[in-house]
């Protein structure tokens, strides 16, 4: 009894470690991705298969992450208190952990979705950690590439109804590439202070005023409005997801107009609410419009 008393704070750490909500994130967008693409055929078992494979890699993923920026963590206050800063778990554990869910979840969707998939996985996973990650420490730059390991999943989730690659798909991309841009730019000014104490290379750091990242959250967040209409432009969408679109797209840019003129924690923090909010309102557009059409 006492043994496994024990034992549920270790798997507790182990789990932590996986960011639980960032695996979340990434399943609802694969689950889109799944829905939209998927033609009449397509049964839940091969549906089931591509979430479980994409948990498996995300939660990987993000657990790697970890470990290579548990240094880091130590030194903010928001992250302080993660399993490996807190030492809960051991670097060496964790890494075996993640790199074992990272080789398991690429291996569940080669075996049992399709190649395609398993290799978008896996770009994900290697851009994510080997390029995305340590860029943080050395520019501002990274935002720009971590968005691409952030907008892999949805593709990775059409590509799993054997639908192919194409302009469908790449517009799917495009709206999670932009989307997360001016959602990590707020982000970054909340938290800039912890940045700029972990040595990481965000706009926000030395961007006293906030006219550099509040004016690059605007100019993402209007790109994102014509991008967001591609759906219905190709063909994957109707009028539905096209005045829904506008609508949101609409709000981000205001939200991200007052945060311009304002520059203040308040607004960022609008903003960054705002594109949290946007995102599944979104998605749940998609695939509204599809389940009417």
């Amino acid at each position: 009894m006492q043994a496994s008393t024990r034992a549920l704070p270790r798997a507790s750490a182990f789990f932590a470690l996986t960011k639980p909500r960032i695996v979340l994130l990434v399943l609802l967008t694969a689950a889109v991705g799944f829905y939209v693409a998927a033609p009449p055929d397509v049964g839940m078992v091969l549906f089931a298969h591509t979430l479980v494979g994409t948990a498996l890699v995300a939660a990987g993923s993000s657990a790697l992450n970890e470990v290579a920026e548990s240094d880091v963590d130590a030194l903010m206050v928001r992250t302080a208190t993660r399993p490996l800063p807190a030492g809960h778990v051991t670097r060496s554990a964790g890494a075996a952990f993640a790199a074992a869910l990272g080789a398991l979840g690429t291996g569940y969707l080669a075996a049992f979705v399709n190649p395609l998939t398993a290799g978008l996985a896996a770009a994900t996973l290697g851009s994510y950690v080997l390029v995305y990650t340590p860029l943080k420490r050395r520019t501002s730059l990274s935002t720009l590439v971590g968005a691409v390991p952030g907008a892999l999943p949805i593709v990775g989730g059409w590509t799993a109804t054997g639908t192919g690659l194409g302009a469908p798909a790449w517009s799917l991309f495009g709206i999670m590439f932009l989307w997360q841009l001016p959602h990590f730019l707020a982000l970054a000014w909340l938290f800039r202070d912890d940045y700029a104490r972990a040595g990481l290379r965000m706009l926000s750091v030395g961007d006293l005023d906030g006219r550099r990242t509040f004016g690059q959250a605007l100019l993402y967040a209007a790109a994102l409005v014509p991008v967001s209409l591609l759906p219905t432009v190709v063909g994957l969408s109707g009028p539905l997801y096209f005045l829904g679109a506008l609508i949101l797209g609409g709000w981000f840019v205001a939200t991200a107009a007052v945060a311009v003129r304002r520059r203040t924690m308040p607004a960022a923090r609008r903003l960054f609410l705002v594109s949290i909010a946007y995102l599944p309102g979104l998605l749940g557009l998609l695939s509204l419009d599809k389940a009417l059409r």
